[in-house]
């Protein structure tokens, strides 16, 4: 599991947006990259860049998640039927700390790995503190009695910049429930993902 703190924001500066959409992003002061090389003039990137760039953009928007579970879930994709993109999609949408996160349960996808972890998280009353697991449409998702009482959760719950989308349903303000499996259209990114990149890189 990646482990990030206050760098996480280097993910937006490396990728020259503001792929989470919050305010405190350093890319809304400074669009170009960190380090030392940052400021130099950017070349044309090749077809090759353009699909690591898209597979780094959506990697780093799901909490960083390793390039061995993110290749996982796209082989996955990929066996499935329909479009391997929007199965793609669909797969990291299930993940229970997106899925937390999408609840307004957690400020951010780093956080909601954390509260699951910690185990303040129940899935249909069975306490869960796996982040990846899957949860299917139907599932209930509702936080323990410690992470009622929690900041975090209450900063979450008052952020203005996102909505809680369609396919989860909230009931109160600790108890949600996934209640389908989103298209790629219906995903709230505040910046472009292009799936159909990443399925070139991974099949090239």
């Amino acid at each position: 599991m990646s482990k990030r703190n206050s760098s996480k924001y280097k993910i937006d500066r490396r990728m020259g947006e503001n792929i989470w959409g919050r305010p405190k992003s350093s890319v809304n002061r400074r669009s170009y990259g960190p380090g030392q090389h940052g400021q130099r003039r950017k070349g044309k990137l090749s077809d090759f860049g353009i699909q690591l760039r898209a597979k780094q953009k959506l990697k780093g928007y799901y909490g960083d998640v390793t390039e061995k579970q993110f290749k996982r879930t796209y082989q996955e994709a990929s066996k499935m039927k329909g479009d391997t993109g929007q199965n793609l999609i669909g797969l990291l949408e299930q993940r229970l700390d997106m899925v937390v996160y999408r609840s307004k349960f957690a400020p951010t996808i780093f956080s909601a790995r954390q509260v699951v972890s910690h185990g303040h998280i129940y899935v249909n009353g069975v306490k869960c503190n796996i982040a990846s697991r899957r949860v299917r449409p139907g599932d209930v998702i509702s936080l323990g009695k410690k992470a009622k009482e929690m900041a975090l959760i209450a900063e979450a719950q008052s952020l203005p910049e996102r909505e809680i989308p369609d396919y989860v349903s909230q009931d109160g303000t600790d108890k949600a429930t996934f209640v389908r499996v989103p298209t790629l259209d219906e995903v709230p990114y505040p910046v472009k993902m292009e799936p159909n990149l990443v399925v070139e890189f991974y099949s090239r």
